[in-house]
C-alpha cells in the first residue's frame, strides 16, 4: 500500500479509537444523572430566567440566563460550548434549540441560538439548559482524512508523500525581504525559508524566541506576493494573537468563527463585525426587519379564519420568504466583498472547515501553535492551499489526547513532533527576549541542546529587591509538608506550599516599599492546588490589590509574567509524581518568568526521576536551592 495511504488510514483508526473513548466517557457520565444531578454537577442550568433577548452580530438571536442565586454548583458551561436551550411547557411545539455559550459566570450566561429568531416559548414555562457533548471537531477531522484518501494528482496528495514522509519537500531559491530590519538573523533566514518553501517549512520557535514577530513578518512578505494567507491554530487564543498582531501591522484581517469563540477586544475584526460595521448592512437590516413583520403579521391568531384570511396568511408568508431571500442575497455579496478585501483570514483549524471558505483556495497556510494541534485537525485546512508552514515548539504542552489507547497508538504524536527529526530544512529561532538567562538555562540545557542565546541587556532583567536571584528552588524534604487528595476530585493539593507562597509574597512586599509591584504568577499542574489558592489569596485582604494571577500551568501556556511561582504539590513517601512526568508541561511553567522564578517542591519526592534530579543538581550548582524550614525563619 502506498505511504501516504497508509498514513492516513492509520490517522482514521485512531481518531475513531478517541471519539469513541471520549464519546462513551460523556455519555456514561451523563446517563447515570438524573436531573438534579446534571444540576449538581453543573451540565444544566434549571431553572433559569431570561433577563435579556435580542439579535447578536451575525443576526443570530441570543438570550441572556440567570440561575437562582442558591444554584452555586460547579458550572461545565464556558464560551463556546454546545449547549441545548429548552422549555418544559407542555404546550410549546418546537420545545428545544440548539446553541453556543457566549459568555458564562457563576449565575449568568448568555447563548447565541442557532436561530435568526427567538422561540416563542419565553414566558410559556420553566426553562433550562443543558451542555452537549462537542462532535464537530471529529466530524470535520473525518471529512479531511477521507478527502486526503482521494486526492490523486492534487497539492493534497503531494501533501500526503511529504507528511508520511515518503520523499522531502521541495524549496526554491530564497528571495530578499521587503522587512528585514525587524528580525534578528535566524528569524530571517526561518522567514526566507517559508518564502523558498513550494510545498513545506518548519519553524521551530523555543519559549520567548519570537515566533508571533516571526510569522507576522512571514505574512506581511507573504502578501505582497499572494491575494490571500490563510493562518490558522489549534486553539481560539492563539488564533487572536496573531489576529491582533496581524492587524496592527495595518493587514487587513478577517477573523473567521462564532463571536462566542472570539476575544471581545477582536470583534471588529470579525467577520460578522465588519459585515455589521458596513454602511451596506443597515439597507440588509431593513429588509429582514420587514420580513420579521411579514411574517408575524401573517401569524397573527384570528378569530374567523376564513378563506380570506387564509389567503392573506399565505401572502403574507411568502413575502416573508421573498424578503429573507433579497437579505440573505445582500448579505451573501457583502461577504463575499469583505472575504475578497482580506489580506489575511485567520482562524482555528476546524474553522477552516467554515462554509464560507468552501470554495476558496490559498496558496499558503500558515499553522500556529502546531505542536499542541491533533495531526488530524491539521488535515482540515490543507485541500485549500499549495503551501504548508508549521510553526511550534514540541518541548511544551502537547494536544489533549482522553484515550490511552489512541495515544499508545501515536494520536499523542504531532505532525510538527514526528516531522521534525526528518526534514532536511527546518528553522530554530536561537535568541529569546523574554527571560533573565539564568530561568532559561536550564530548559536549554535539558530541552534544547543548549543552542538557544539571550538577548543582550536580559541579565539586567532582576528585581530590586535583596536577594533578587532569578531561580529559587524552596525545598520542602523533611518538613512534613505532605500532599493531600480531594476525595471527591481525585486531585492532589498541599497547603502547606502555599504557606510558602505566602512567605515569597511577604519577602517581596517588604522589599518593594514604594517601588512598583511586579505582575506575578502562581502556577500549579493541579486544579485542586490552583482552587485552594484562590480561595485563600481572597480571604487575605494583603493581596485584594495585588497583580497576582492564580492559573493550571496548561491554562497559561503563551503568557508570561515578571515573578512565576510553581507549587509542584507532590510529596509523599512513594516517591509518586504524577502530571510532573510530563516534562514540557514543567518546560512552559519554567519558561513563563521574566525576572524571578520560585519552584516549590519536595526533592525527596522527585528526586528520584532524571529531569528532577538534574534540576535539583542544577539549582545547588548555580545556588539557587533553599531549604523550607530557612526560608520560613528567615
Amino acid at each position: 500500500m502506498d505511504p501516504g495511504i497508509q498514513h492516513i488510514h492509520h490517522l482514521q483508526r485512531i481518531l475513531a479509537i478517541e471519539k469513541k473513548a471520549d464519546l462513551t466517557t460523556w455519555q456514561e457520565k451523563v446517563r447515570r444523572m438524573s436531573g438534579d444531578d446534571r444540576v449538581r454537577h453543573g451540565l444544566t442550568w434549571k431553572p433559569v430566567q431570561v433577563i435579556k433577548s435580542g439579535f447578536a452580530m451575525g443576526d443570530k438571536a441570543f438570550v441572556t440566563l440567570q440561575r437562582p442565586v442558591h444554584h452555586r454548583h460547579d458550572s461545565q458551561f464556558k464560551a463556546g460550548s454546545p449547549v441545548t436551550f429548552f422549555t418544559e411547557a407542555a404546550m410549546a411545539r418546537r420545545n428545544r434549540i440548539s446553541g453556543v455559550v457566549h459568555y458564562a459566570s457563576e449565575q449568568r450566561m448568555q447563548v447565541i441560538l442557532n436561530t435568526e429568531d427567538l422561540p416563542d416559548w419565553l414566558d410559556l414555562g420553566p426553562l433550562g439548559v443543558d451542555l452537549e457533548f462537542d462532535n464537530r471537531s471529529y466530524t470535520e477531522m473525518e471529512k479531511a482524512l477521507a478527502r486526503a484518501l482521494e486526492a490523486k494528482g492534487t497539492a493534497l496528495a503531494a501533501f500526503c508523500q511529504i507528511l508520511s514522509g515518503e520523499r522531502q519537500p521541495v524549496f526554491g531559491t530564497a528571495p530578499d525581504l521587503a522587512y528585514p530590519e525587524t528580525l534578528n538573523h535566524a528569524q530571517a533566514n526561518a522567514v526566507r525559508g517559508i518564502l523558498a518553501a513550494d510545498e513545506l517549512a518548519l519553524v521551530h520557535g523555543p519559549p520567548g524566541t519570537g515566533k508571533t514577530t516571526t510569522l507576522v513578518a512571514a505574512v506581511r512578505e507573504l502578501v505582497i506576493r499572494e491575494r490571500t494567507v490563510l493562518v490558522c491554530a489549534a486553539s481560539n487564543t492563539a488564533t487572536d494573537v496573531l489576529a491582533e498582531r496581524l492587524a496592527a501591522q495595518g493587514l487587513q484581517v478577517v477573523r473567521i468563527g462564532h463571536i462566542s469563540r472570539v476575544d471581545e477586544r477582536l470583534l471588529d475584526l470579525t467577520l460578522d463585525g465588519q459585515v455589521a460595521a458596513h454602511p451596506d448592512s443597515r439597507e440588509i437590516k431593513k429588509v429582514k426587519i420587514k420580513a420579521a413583520q411579514a411574517r408575524k403579521k401573517a401569524g397573527t391568531y384570528k378569530r374567523t379564519f376564513d378563506a380570506e384570511a387564509r389567503a392573506d396568511r399565505r401572502d403574507g408568508y411568502k413575502e416573508a420568504r421573498e424578503l429573507m431571500d433579497w437579505a440573505r442575497h445582500l448579505e451573501t455579496r457583502l461577504v463575499e466583498q469583505i472575504l475578497d478585501g482580506a489580506q489575511v483570514i485567520c482562524t482555528t483549524l476546524t474553522g477552516a472547515a467554515h462554509s464560507l471558505l468552501n470554495k476558496r483556495r490559498f496558496s499558503t497556510l500558515i499553522v500556529d501553535e502546531a505542536a499542541q494541534a491533533l495531526e488530524p485537525a491539521v488535515w482540515i485546512p490543507l485541500a485549500k492551499v499549495s503551501r504548508l508552514i508549521l510553526a511550534g515548539d514540541p518541548h511544551q504542552l502537547p494536544p489533549t489526547v482522553k484515550s490511552s489507547e489512541a495515544a499508545r497508538a501515536g494520536l499523542n504524536m504531532t505532525l510538527m513532533e514526528r516531522l521534525l527529526p526528518t526534514l532536511a530544512h527546518v528553522h530554530l529561532l536561537t535568541t529569546q527576549y523574554r527571560m533573565h538567562p539564568a530561568i532559561m538555562a536550564f530548559s536549554n540545557r535539558w530541552f534544547y541542546q543548549d543552542q538557544l542565546l539571550s538577548a543582550e541587556g536580559l541579565e539586567k532583567n532582576q528585581l530590586p529587591i535583596r536577594d533578587p536571584r532569578p531561580v529559587l528552588f524552596i525545598d520542602t524534604a523533611g518538613c512534613g509538608f505532605e500532599e493531600k487528595v480531594n476525595p471527591e476530585t481525585k486531585s492532589r493539593y498541599n497547603p502547606d506550599e502555599y504557606v510558602l507562597i505566602t512567605c515569597h509574597l511577604e519577602l517581596l512586599r517588604q522589599d518593594l516599599v514604594e517601588k512598583e509591584w511586579p505582575e506575578i504568577a502562581i502556577l500549579s499542574p493541579y486544579r485542586e492546588q490552583v482552587e485552594y489558592i484562590e480561595e485563600e489569596i481572597q480571604k487575605d485582604e494583603h493581596y485584594a490589590d495585588l497583580p497576582i494571577r492564580v492559573q493550571t500551568i496548561d491554562g497559561f501556556q503563551g503568557q508570561e509574567m515578571d515573578v512565576v511561582i510553581l507549587s509542584l504539590v507532590r510529596s509523599n513517601s512513594r516517591t509518586e509524581i504524577g502530571f510532573l512526568q510530563d516534562y514540557r508541561r514543567m518546560n512552559v511553567a519554567m519558561t513563563r518568568a521574566q525576572r524571578q522564578l520560585v519552584v516549590i517542591g519536595d526533592s525527596a519526592t522527585i528526586g528520584n526521576d532524571a529531569f528532577y534530579a538534574q534540576f535539583l543538581d542544577h539549582c545547588q550548582e548555580t545556588g539557587a536551592w533553599k531549604s523550607a524550614w530557612e526560608y520560613v525563619n528567615g
